[in-house]
Protein backbone atom coordinates (compact mmCIF):
# COMPACT_ATOMS: atom_id res chain seq x y z
CA UNK A 1 0.00 0.00 0.00
CA UNK A 2 1.16 3.26 -0.77
CA UNK A 3 2.23 5.76 2.04
CA UNK A 4 0.16 8.40 2.52
CA UNK A 5 1.00 11.53 1.59
CA UNK A 6 1.40 14.40 3.60
CA UNK A 7 -0.67 17.91 3.15
CA UNK A 8 0.62 21.30 4.41
CA UNK A 9 -2.35 23.27 5.28
CA UNK A 10 -1.34 27.08 5.69
CA UNK A 11 -4.02 29.07 7.94
CA UNK A 12 -4.01 32.22 5.79
CA UNK A 13 -5.55 35.02 7.85
CA UNK A 14 -6.11 34.13 11.15
CA UNK A 15 -9.09 37.21 11.51
CA UNK A 16 -10.58 35.71 8.74
CA UNK A 17 -12.78 32.00 7.80
CA UNK A 18 -9.03 30.12 7.52
CA UNK A 19 -9.45 28.42 10.93
CA UNK A 20 -12.98 27.73 10.68
CA UNK A 21 -12.72 26.10 7.20
CA UNK A 22 -9.78 24.31 8.43
CA UNK A 23 -11.20 22.79 11.86
CA UNK A 24 -14.49 21.95 9.90
CA UNK A 25 -12.74 20.13 6.89
CA UNK A 26 -10.45 17.55 9.04
CA UNK A 27 -13.77 16.78 10.85
CA UNK A 28 -14.29 14.74 7.88
CA UNK A 29 -13.11 11.11 8.17
CA UNK A 30 -12.29 10.49 4.57
CA UNK A 31 -9.65 13.28 4.57
CA UNK A 32 -7.41 11.14 6.81
CA UNK A 33 -8.15 7.92 4.76
CA UNK A 34 -6.55 9.87 1.85
CA UNK A 35 -3.62 11.83 3.44
CA UNK A 36 -1.83 12.82 6.39
CA UNK A 37 -2.55 16.96 7.19
CA UNK A 38 -0.55 18.59 9.00
CA UNK A 39 -1.53 22.57 9.66
CA UNK A 40 0.68 25.23 9.24
CA UNK A 41 -0.11 28.58 11.60
CA UNK A 42 -0.60 30.18 14.82
CA UNK A 43 -2.78 26.96 17.24
CA UNK A 44 -4.13 29.85 19.36
CA UNK A 45 -6.36 30.21 16.74
CA UNK A 46 -7.43 26.96 15.65
CA UNK A 47 -8.26 26.32 19.21
CA UNK A 48 -10.60 29.26 18.91
CA UNK A 49 -12.37 28.08 15.29
CA UNK A 50 -12.54 24.58 17.43
CA UNK A 51 -14.52 26.55 20.16
CA UNK A 52 -16.55 28.56 17.73
CA UNK A 53 -17.64 25.49 15.76
CA UNK A 54 -18.15 23.67 18.92
CA UNK A 55 -16.24 20.39 17.05
CA UNK A 56 -14.98 17.22 19.02
CA UNK A 57 -11.38 17.46 18.18
CA UNK A 58 -8.21 18.29 19.38
CA UNK A 59 -4.55 19.57 18.60
CA UNK A 60 -1.32 18.42 18.97
CA UNK A 61 1.31 20.71 18.46
CA UNK A 62 4.11 20.10 17.38
CA UNK A 63 7.70 21.67 15.91
CA UNK A 64 8.91 19.15 13.71
CA UNK A 65 7.29 16.64 11.28
CA UNK A 66 8.44 13.40 12.80
CA UNK A 67 6.19 14.67 15.84
CA UNK A 68 2.62 14.09 14.12
CA UNK A 69 0.81 11.82 14.90
CA UNK A 70 -2.17 12.10 12.03
CA UNK A 71 -4.57 10.50 13.82
CA UNK A 72 -8.60 11.29 13.01
CA UNK A 73 -10.16 13.95 15.86
CA UNK A 74 -6.68 15.64 16.71
CA UNK A 75 -5.26 17.96 14.64
CA UNK A 76 -1.39 18.07 14.10
CA UNK A 77 -0.23 22.11 14.20
CA UNK A 78 2.67 23.75 13.98
CA UNK A 79 3.53 25.74 17.28
CA UNK A 80 3.49 29.02 15.01
CA UNK A 81 3.11 31.26 17.84
CA UNK A 82 3.06 34.47 16.42
CA UNK A 83 -0.13 36.48 17.01
CA UNK A 84 -1.19 38.01 20.21
CA UNK A 85 -3.98 36.72 21.64
CA UNK A 86 -6.73 39.89 21.72
CA UNK A 87 -5.99 39.71 17.53
CA UNK A 88 -9.26 41.37 16.73
CA UNK A 89 -11.75 38.69 14.29
CA UNK A 90 -13.04 39.95 10.89
CA UNK A 91 -10.60 42.92 10.50
CA UNK A 92 -8.02 43.90 8.05
CA UNK A 93 -4.56 44.13 10.54
CA UNK A 94 -0.81 43.94 9.27
CA UNK A 95 -0.11 41.75 12.13
CA UNK A 96 -2.03 38.98 10.78
CA UNK A 97 -1.30 39.81 7.18
CA UNK A 98 2.54 39.31 8.13
CA UNK A 99 1.92 35.65 9.82
CA UNK A 100 -0.47 34.40 6.92
CA UNK A 101 2.80 35.49 5.05
CA UNK A 102 5.03 33.61 7.54
CA UNK A 103 3.05 30.34 7.06
CA UNK A 104 3.51 29.88 3.46
CA UNK A 105 6.94 30.45 4.03
CA UNK A 106 7.36 28.00 6.31
CA UNK A 107 4.89 25.62 4.03
CA UNK A 108 7.56 26.05 0.87
CA UNK A 109 10.55 25.67 3.26
CA UNK A 110 9.05 22.07 4.30
CA UNK A 111 8.00 21.14 1.00
CA UNK A 112 11.69 21.96 -0.39
CA UNK A 113 12.84 19.71 2.34
CA UNK A 114 10.15 17.00 1.08
CA UNK A 115 8.99 17.00 4.62
CA UNK A 116 5.28 17.68 2.59
CA UNK A 117 4.33 16.90 -0.31
CA UNK A 118 1.71 19.44 -1.35
CA UNK A 119 0.77 22.78 0.30
CA UNK A 120 -3.22 23.57 0.48
CA UNK A 121 -3.82 27.20 1.72
CA UNK A 122 -6.24 29.10 3.64
CA UNK A 123 -7.38 32.25 2.31
CA UNK A 124 -4.99 35.20 2.97
CA UNK A 125 -6.01 38.89 2.92
CA UNK A 126 -3.88 41.03 0.18
CA UNK A 127 -4.61 44.30 2.10
CA UNK A 128 -3.39 42.82 5.43
CA UNK A 129 -0.39 41.20 4.02
CA UNK A 130 0.93 44.30 2.11
CA UNK A 131 0.35 46.63 5.21
CA UNK A 132 2.39 43.91 7.14
CA UNK A 133 5.22 44.50 4.76
CA UNK A 134 4.81 42.12 2.19
CA UNK A 135 4.46 43.42 -1.09
CA UNK A 136 2.63 40.17 -3.33
CA UNK A 137 -0.02 40.24 -5.34
CA UNK A 138 -1.37 37.23 -3.75
CA UNK A 139 -0.75 33.22 -3.28
CA UNK A 140 0.73 33.13 -5.82
CA UNK A 141 3.26 35.34 -6.24
CA UNK A 142 4.72 34.36 -3.68
CA UNK A 143 4.88 31.01 -3.91
CA UNK A 144 6.73 31.73 -7.62
CA UNK A 145 8.98 34.10 -5.73
CA UNK A 146 10.21 31.61 -3.22
CA UNK A 147 10.57 28.93 -5.42
CA UNK A 148 12.10 31.57 -7.67
CA UNK A 149 9.50 30.35 -10.57
CA UNK A 150 9.51 32.13 -13.61
CA UNK A 151 7.00 30.13 -15.69
CA UNK A 152 3.41 29.53 -13.82
CA UNK A 153 0.05 30.21 -13.90
CA UNK A 154 -2.72 30.07 -12.10
CA UNK A 155 -5.61 27.22 -12.74
CA UNK A 156 -8.91 27.20 -11.38
CA UNK A 157 -10.81 23.97 -11.05
CA UNK A 158 -14.13 23.28 -10.93
CA UNK A 159 -16.35 19.77 -10.96
CA UNK A 160 -17.54 21.36 -14.50
CA UNK A 161 -14.51 23.49 -15.86
CA UNK A 162 -10.80 24.05 -15.67
CA UNK A 163 -9.12 27.57 -16.31
CA UNK A 164 -5.97 28.47 -16.56
CA UNK A 165 -4.71 31.87 -16.88
CA UNK A 166 -2.31 33.74 -18.81
CA UNK A 167 -2.56 37.04 -16.78
CA UNK A 168 -4.05 37.04 -13.00
CA UNK A 169 -3.41 40.01 -10.58
CA UNK A 170 -2.04 42.76 -12.96
CA UNK A 171 -4.94 45.75 -14.61
CA UNK A 172 -6.58 45.06 -17.92
CA UNK A 173 -4.46 47.20 -19.68
CA UNK A 174 -1.58 45.81 -18.45
CA UNK A 175 -2.48 42.39 -19.03
CA UNK A 176 -3.18 42.63 -22.49
CA UNK A 177 0.53 44.11 -22.59
CA UNK A 178 2.06 41.36 -20.94
CA UNK A 179 0.16 38.42 -23.51
CA UNK A 180 2.73 37.61 -26.01
CA UNK A 181 3.22 34.68 -28.09
CA UNK A 182 5.70 32.85 -25.83
CA UNK A 183 3.42 33.30 -23.05
CA UNK A 184 1.02 31.44 -24.83
CA UNK A 185 2.78 28.50 -25.38
CA UNK A 186 4.04 28.20 -21.99
CA UNK A 187 0.79 28.01 -20.40
CA UNK A 188 -0.67 26.14 -23.01
CA UNK A 189 2.33 23.48 -22.23
CA UNK A 190 1.57 23.92 -17.88
CA UNK A 191 -2.17 22.89 -18.93
CA UNK A 192 -1.11 19.71 -21.22
CA UNK A 193 1.08 18.69 -18.45
CA UNK A 194 -0.82 19.26 -15.15
CA UNK A 195 -3.64 17.43 -17.05
CA UNK A 196 -1.70 14.89 -18.59
CA UNK A 197 -0.21 14.18 -14.65
CA UNK A 198 -3.65 14.16 -13.41
CA UNK A 199 -4.66 11.28 -15.69
CA UNK A 200 -5.98 12.83 -18.97
CA UNK A 201 -4.55 10.96 -21.79
CA UNK A 202 -4.99 13.62 -24.61
CA UNK A 203 -6.08 16.92 -22.83
CA UNK A 204 -8.48 18.66 -24.91
CA UNK A 205 -7.61 22.68 -24.35
CA UNK A 206 -9.37 25.25 -26.13
CA UNK A 207 -7.44 29.55 -25.80
CA UNK A 208 -9.85 32.49 -25.66
CA UNK A 209 -10.33 35.02 -27.02
CA UNK A 210 -8.80 38.45 -25.92
CA UNK A 211 -11.94 40.93 -27.48
CA UNK A 212 -15.30 40.36 -28.47
CA UNK A 213 -16.14 37.62 -30.54
CA UNK A 214 -12.28 36.73 -30.58
CA UNK A 215 -11.74 40.12 -32.67
CA UNK A 216 -13.93 38.45 -35.30
CA UNK A 217 -10.95 38.76 -38.44
CA UNK A 218 -10.04 42.26 -37.33
CA UNK A 219 -13.15 43.92 -36.89
CA UNK A 220 -12.95 44.24 -33.13
CA UNK A 221 -9.67 45.07 -31.37
CA UNK A 222 -5.96 45.50 -32.79
CA UNK A 223 -4.95 42.07 -33.85
CA UNK A 224 -4.07 40.71 -30.50
CA UNK A 225 -5.71 37.54 -31.43
CA UNK A 226 -3.04 36.85 -34.33
CA UNK A 227 -0.04 38.69 -32.86
CA UNK A 228 -0.51 37.41 -29.53
CA UNK A 229 -2.44 34.25 -29.47
CA UNK A 230 -2.15 32.39 -32.69
CA UNK A 231 1.54 31.71 -32.52
CA UNK A 232 1.71 30.26 -29.52
CA UNK A 233 -1.48 27.76 -30.22
CA UNK A 234 0.70 26.66 -33.77
CA UNK A 235 3.32 25.91 -31.41
CA UNK A 236 2.02 24.23 -28.96
CA UNK A 237 0.10 22.63 -32.06
CA UNK A 238 3.27 21.85 -33.36
CA UNK A 239 4.75 19.74 -30.19
CA UNK A 240 1.48 17.88 -30.91
CA UNK A 241 -0.51 19.24 -27.96
CA UNK A 242 -4.95 18.95 -28.69
CA UNK A 243 -5.00 22.88 -28.69
CA UNK A 244 -7.92 24.94 -30.79
CA UNK A 245 -8.78 28.62 -30.80
CA UNK A 246 -8.94 31.24 -30.00
CA UNK A 247 -12.35 31.26 -29.57
CA UNK A 248 -15.04 33.78 -28.59
CA UNK A 249 -14.96 34.14 -24.85
CA UNK A 250 -18.82 34.62 -24.35
CA UNK A 251 -19.25 30.73 -26.18
CA UNK A 252 -16.08 28.96 -25.26
CA UNK A 253 -16.79 28.72 -21.25
CA UNK A 254 -20.13 27.31 -22.26
CA UNK A 255 -18.96 24.60 -24.14
CA UNK A 256 -16.06 23.61 -22.04
CA UNK A 257 -18.88 23.23 -19.33
CA UNK A 258 -20.67 21.05 -21.78
CA UNK A 259 -17.75 18.69 -22.26
CA UNK A 260 -15.74 20.27 -25.69
CA UNK A 261 -12.63 20.83 -24.14
CA UNK A 262 -10.95 19.98 -21.01
CA UNK A 263 -9.80 22.77 -20.02
CA UNK A 264 -9.52 26.93 -20.66
CA UNK A 265 -6.50 29.33 -21.23
CA UNK A 266 -8.16 32.57 -20.45
CA UNK A 267 -6.40 35.60 -20.98
CA UNK A 268 -7.09 37.67 -18.01
CA UNK A 269 -8.04 37.26 -14.39
CA UNK A 270 -12.13 38.35 -14.50
CA UNK A 271 -11.96 36.36 -17.78
CA UNK A 272 -11.25 32.88 -16.34
CA UNK A 273 -12.70 33.91 -12.46
CA UNK A 274 -16.36 34.50 -13.55
CA UNK A 275 -17.33 31.45 -15.23
CA UNK A 276 -15.97 29.06 -12.00
CA UNK A 277 -17.44 31.28 -9.81
CA UNK A 278 -20.87 31.83 -11.37
CA UNK A 279 -21.08 27.73 -11.28
CA UNK A 280 -20.29 27.73 -7.32
CA UNK A 281 -18.21 29.91 -5.14
CA UNK A 282 -17.61 26.63 -2.98
CA UNK A 283 -17.02 24.46 -5.28
CA UNK A 284 -14.01 26.14 -6.89
CA UNK A 285 -10.07 25.29 -6.11
CA UNK A 286 -7.20 27.40 -6.85
CA UNK A 287 -4.01 25.44 -8.44
CA UNK A 288 -0.60 27.30 -8.79
CA UNK A 289 0.89 25.35 -11.68
CA UNK A 290 4.67 24.84 -12.69
CA UNK A 291 6.70 25.66 -9.61
CA UNK A 292 10.07 24.87 -9.51
CA UNK A 293 11.29 21.72 -7.44
CA UNK A 294 7.91 19.96 -8.11
CA UNK A 295 6.18 22.11 -5.43
CA UNK A 296 1.79 21.39 -5.64
CA UNK A 297 -0.22 24.10 -4.46
CA UNK A 298 -3.89 24.27 -3.76
CA UNK A 299 -6.04 26.62 -2.58
CA UNK A 300 -9.98 26.95 -1.61
CA UNK A 301 -11.25 29.82 -4.26
CA UNK A 302 -12.83 31.82 -1.97
CA UNK A 303 -11.30 35.36 0.19
CA UNK A 304 -10.99 35.95 4.00
CA UNK A 305 -14.53 36.76 4.25
CA UNK A 306 -14.44 39.23 7.33
CA UNK A 307 -17.60 39.65 7.67
CA UNK A 308 -19.04 36.19 9.16
CA UNK A 309 -15.47 35.36 10.76
CA UNK A 310 -15.80 33.75 13.98
CA UNK A 311 -19.54 32.78 13.41
CA UNK A 312 -19.53 29.39 12.26
CA UNK A 313 -21.16 30.31 9.02
CA UNK A 314 -18.33 29.35 6.85
CA UNK A 315 -18.51 26.34 4.66
CA UNK A 316 -15.64 24.08 4.67
CA UNK A 317 -17.23 22.48 0.86
CA UNK A 318 -13.85 24.34 -0.95
CA UNK A 319 -11.48 23.45 1.11
CA UNK A 320 -12.00 19.48 1.44
CA UNK A 321 -11.95 19.89 -2.54
CA UNK A 322 -8.71 21.46 -2.40
CA UNK A 323 -7.31 19.36 -0.09
CA UNK A 324 -8.25 16.14 -2.45
CA UNK A 325 -7.17 18.04 -5.20
CA UNK A 326 -3.64 18.18 -3.47
CA UNK A 327 -3.57 14.59 -3.13
CA UNK A 328 -4.63 13.75 -6.43
CA UNK A 329 -1.76 15.82 -8.03
CA UNK A 330 1.23 14.38 -5.44
CA UNK A 331 2.97 12.03 -7.76
CA UNK A 332 2.01 8.57 -7.72
CA UNK A 333 5.87 7.05 -7.72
Amino acid sequence: MLKKPVIGITMGDAAGVGPEIIVKALKHSDIYDICSPVVIGDPKFLKKAIEVTKLDISLNLIDDIKDAKFLYGQIDCFNIDIIPEDLPIGKVSPVSGDAAFQFVKRAIELAKEKKIQAICTAPLNKEAMQKGGHKFAGHTEILAKLTDTKDYSMMLSSPKLKVIHLTTHVGLVKAVEMINPDRTYKVIKLANEVLSRAGYKKPRIAVSGINPHAGENGIFGNGEEEEKLIPGIKRAQEDGIEVTGPYPPDTVFFRAVNGDFDIVVACYHDQGHIPIKVLGMSDGINVTVGLNGGVIRTSVDHGTAFDIAGKNIADEKSMLAAIKSAVELVPKN
